[in-house]
């Protein structure tokens, strides 16, 4: 039996979607810059991806601000438990038609494998953007700052456009991902709504073993 449980907050909702419009802009801009095709000119493209870019910018900055004041941050402390069976879902027992094997609720929103993910996302490809693009904006300061002898754009150019060819692959598969619920709009839709079906005996199970974890 299903059972309805709330696993986004409105503000998670509106971060993520707000993430996503801003990474495909700057994704759509950014690779207009390279020339890999013409659509809104280069001048106006690097507006729009300058725009987009500190937009996002101040998104991330209000988002780990969120996630050190909620404690949503513990979310994403990696863990052993059932990675190797959530490993082996996604691998083998998916095209079984098997049921996965982690039980998602408010309280352990994401899986092994999503928590590494997310993980490397935030310390290893957001990064590798923001600290590359905001050398590439403050180009001309680089003499003032005496940055110049240590900087060399040809390097910068070529991490930027790794870390966006990284985020690229991640949106494809993290929209692959989504569509392996119960059905393929399930996890789009509970993004949207803030809710997720469940099975009933997962939920508690899943409460239980979140109430053991907070005695220790």
């Amino acid at each position: 039996m299903l059972h309805k449980v709330r696993i986004y907050s409105r503000f998670e909702r509106l971060w993520h979607w707000s993430q996503a419009a801003l990474i495909i802009s700057m994704g759509a801009t950014g690779f207009e810059i390279h020339g890999t095709y013409y659509l809104l000119g280069f001048e106006r493209a690097v507006e729009f991806h300058t725009t987009a870019a500190w937009g996002l910018i101040g998104l991330w900055a209000f988002a780990i601000f969120w996630h050190l004041t909620t404690g949503q941050w513990q979310h994403y402390i990696p863990t052993r438990e059932k990675l190797l069976a959530v490993t082996r879902f996604y691998a083998i027992d998916l095209f079984r038609g098997e049921l996965h094997p982690y039980e998602r609720t408010d309280h352990r929103k994401l899986n092994p494998l999503q928590r590494l993910a997310y993980l490397f996302f935030k310390l290893v490809m957001a990064p590798m953007l923001w600290i590359t693009g905001l050398c590439y904006m403050f180009f001309n300061n680089w003499e003032t700052w005496m940055l110049a002898p240590y900087l060399d754009l040809g390097t910068v150019a070529t991490i930027h456009l790794a870390g966006a060819f990284l985020i690229t692959g991640f949106l494809v598969i993290h929209v692959y991902m989504t569509t392996l619920g119960h059905s393929v709009f399930e996890h789009i839709r509970s993004m949207i709504t803030g809710w997720e079906m469940v099975e009933e005996d997962k939920v508690v199970q899943a409460t239980v073993q979140q109430a053991k974890l907070t005695e220790k």
